[in-house]
């Protein structure tokens, strides 16, 4: 980006909006998604396609957490980079990076689920697990490939003593990013759409099953990752089509600024939110948290016994030890059928 390309604007309400609503991602996403992954690396004794795909989903949300930090200071400073070029584009391309990987993961989540319901003799519902992680590889290489172009670039704008770090020039449109931008998420918004439409509509016409509770959790199950995938990214996608729209009377323009900046926050939110996909997808998650949550109430009773042993325990040998009734519980034969049915 050359210097003074960049859009000044007096007061800049971006400053003082952004950092709360980061310093909230960040302590949500980071307590949810790390709670998530002591689930799966701990919690889960069997692995199939569908976990390892939540995994990943849950991967990619933590590595966008970790860049939070780094974008609120910046917007702390009044939109001053503090850190050079090199962290700049890795910082974007990392942000890029693992949005992107969200939206690919929710998007498999909902197809895996799709042909587990609406086609459940399919061969694709019989993949191994080395398939699966054959699938994940591709697919983090398609994502890097399609973002890679943010490390090759400079996005540093030098403008009266303050350098500001964008992946977005508020001035034009910006070719492949916002190529990339769009396409995120139209296409994984038609594919998550047509798999939503067809699970409701495959769980009515099973009339003796639509009222078992299993097909009720498959179907909030999908409807939660739909209002998920919309909820955190449609606003962003719509604003920067406004702004596309019209270019000519919206480059810098402050208005326009806070509200791109603001929806996409709502994007680094998906980190926040996705706790909630993993707790629908599987009767394990629910009581993980439940049992972690009975653990935690027990300790700060009271009067509660507390031995040493207890006291010094490590925070893993914790999660293992809770995690070995629900493992035992969730290989019993109703969550073995829930497995092999919906899962």
């Amino acid at each position: 980006m050359h210097n003074g390309s960049c859009c000044l604007i007096e007061g800049d309400p971006i400053s003082r909006v952004m950092p709360p609503l980061l310093i909230l991602a960040f302590v949500l996403g980071a307590l949810g998604n790390g709670l998530a992954l002591c689930g799966f690396c701990f919690h889960m004794k069997t692995w199939k396609p569908s976990t390892i795909y939540l995994f990943n989903l849950a991967v990619a949300d933590f590595l966008l957490i970790v860049c939070l930090p780094f974008r609120t200071d910046y917007y702390r400073r009044q939109r001053h980079w503090a850190f050079e070029d090199i962290p700049c584009r890795v910082v974007l391309f990392m942000m890029a990076m693992n949005r992107a990987g969200s939206i690919v993961f929710l998007t498999v989540v909902a197809v895996d689920r799709y042909f587990k319901v609406v086609h459940p003799h399919h061969m694709v519902n019989a993949i191994s697990n080395r398939t699966a992680a054959g699938i994940v590889c591709v697919l983090w290489t398609v994502v890097i490939l399609g973002t890679l172009y943010l490390l090759m670039e400079n996005h540093l704008c030098v403008q009266e003593k303050s350098a500001s770090c964008e992946s977005f020039i508020m001035e034009s449109a910006n070719g492949w990013h916002d190529i990339m931008f769009q396409l995120e998420f139209f296409l994984p918004l038609g594919i998550i759409l047509f798999c939503s439409f067809k699970i409701v509509w495959s769980l009515k016409q099973r009339q003796q099953l639509s009222r078992q509770t299993r097909m009720k959790k498959a179907i909030r199950f999908i409807m939660v990752v739909t209002a998920v995938f919309v909820t955190c990214y449609l606003p962003s996608v719509s604003a920067r089509l406004y702004f596309l729209w019209t270019v000519s009377s919206s480059a810098c323009d402050p208005s326009v600024h806070l509200a791109l900046h603001v929806t996409l926050s709502f994007t680094y939110m998906n980190s926040m939110l996705d706790p909630l996909v993993y707790y629908f997808s599987s009767p394990s998650f629910p009581k993980f948290y439940t049992k972690l949550k009975i653990r935690n109430l027990r300790l700060r009773q009271p009067g509660h016994p507390k031995t040493p042993r207890v006291e010094e325990m490590a925070i893993s040998d914790l999660c293992r030890k809770s995690c070995i009734s629900v493992a035992n519980s969730f290989q019993s034969r109703s969550d073995v059928q829930w497995d092999l049915q919906m899962c």
